[in-house]
């Protein structure tokens, strides 16, 4: 059973306990344009007692640097260096993981952000936002000529996704031996005003049927994530807590991962889920309405 925090005593136990905190950050540290309430004081304690902040975030269409405008516009401090989306991680677990040979090319079903971060890692690329690739025109495989040296196929997300993409990416994955499977996440879908849209994983779905075999997943819920971090970062796993709203997601990537976990409720996640008569089997060990009830640690 999770431990609920209630008292002061019950947080500072945490802070003293943990060194490397990760957060998740839609959910947890914002909702949409609001920033959850206590969200920066608490962020300012764990800084004041010299922690280590890292948000992991499964969002695969913007850099790093991007991102960072989020936080900025919403005054929440972070540096580019503290961000780990999915599409960053990508890029590491090619350069800094499994090493990839810098003659090697991937070819990408992605966005601006994705091939940023993949540039900025010397990962050589092909498709993603090049224009003969973004096309209604039907494909034909006659003129397609097949690059020998894409050694690894990554799917994010793509809004411009098409059929031309998928049948380029299906010939490197059946036709070059050894060619990796690999996706950013495999997030159903993601949240926008108004409502949900299909996500990186779902995109990955007629590649997975075509060819009949998984990508390597990345982002969280999977341990790979973990890999990448630890590629950039140098920190203990056992003094390390992962907060977030979603259990199925960040909750089940600490668990896979063999970190603590912290639950907020102010994103997904809703009470009954935990305590009502059908709980989730994914079970935090920590579990608190709002990362700002840290406050009374101050």
């Amino acid at each position: 059973m999770a431990a609920r925090l209630t008292a002061v005593e019950d947080y500072k136990d945490l802070l003293d306990k943990y060194d490397t905190w990760l957060f998740d950050c839609d959910g947890v540290l914002w909702n949409g344009d609001n920033v959850v309430d206590g969200a920066v004081e608490a962020l300012d304690l764990l800084r004041s007692r010299k922690k280590r902040i890292i948000f992991v975030t499964n969002n695969a269409s913007k850099s790093r640097r991007t991102y960072k405008k989020t936080f900025d516009k919403l005054h929440v401090e972070a540096q580019v260096d503290e961000i780990f989306g999915s599409a960053y991680a990508a890029a590491v677990y090619l350069s800094s993981v499994i090493k990839l040979p810098r003659h090697k090319k991937v070819y990408v079903i992605g966005m601006a952000g994705l091939e940023e971060e993949l540039r900025d890692e010397g990962i050589n690329f092909l498709g993603g936002t090049d224009p003969s690739d973004n096309t209604v025109a039907p494909f034909s495989l006659s003129s397609f000529t097949l690059d020998p040296d894409v050694a690894a196929v990554l799917c994010g997300l793509d809004t411009s996704i098409n059929y031309t993409k998928l049948c380029k990416a299906f010939q490197y994955l059946t036709r070059n031996p050894g060619c990796l499977f690999l996706a950013t996440n495999e997030d159903s879908t993601f949240p926008i005003d108004g409502g949900l849209l299909p996500g990186a994983g779902a995109l990955s779905a007629p590649l997975r049927f075509s060819v009949g075999r998984d990508p390597l997943s990345i982002g969280k819920p999977a341990s790979t994530m973990l890999d990448c971090i630890k590629a950039k970062h140098n920190f203990d796993p056992k003094r390390t807590i992962m907060v977030g709203d979603r259990l199925n997601t960040d909750i089940l990537f600490g668990k896979n991962s063999s970190l603590s976990t912290l639950l907020v409720l102010t994103g997904i996640t809703q009470e009954s889920e935990i305590s009502g008569p059908d709980p989730s089997p994914i079970i935090p060990d920590y579990v608190t309405q709002s990362i700002g009830d840290f406050r009374v640690a101050l």
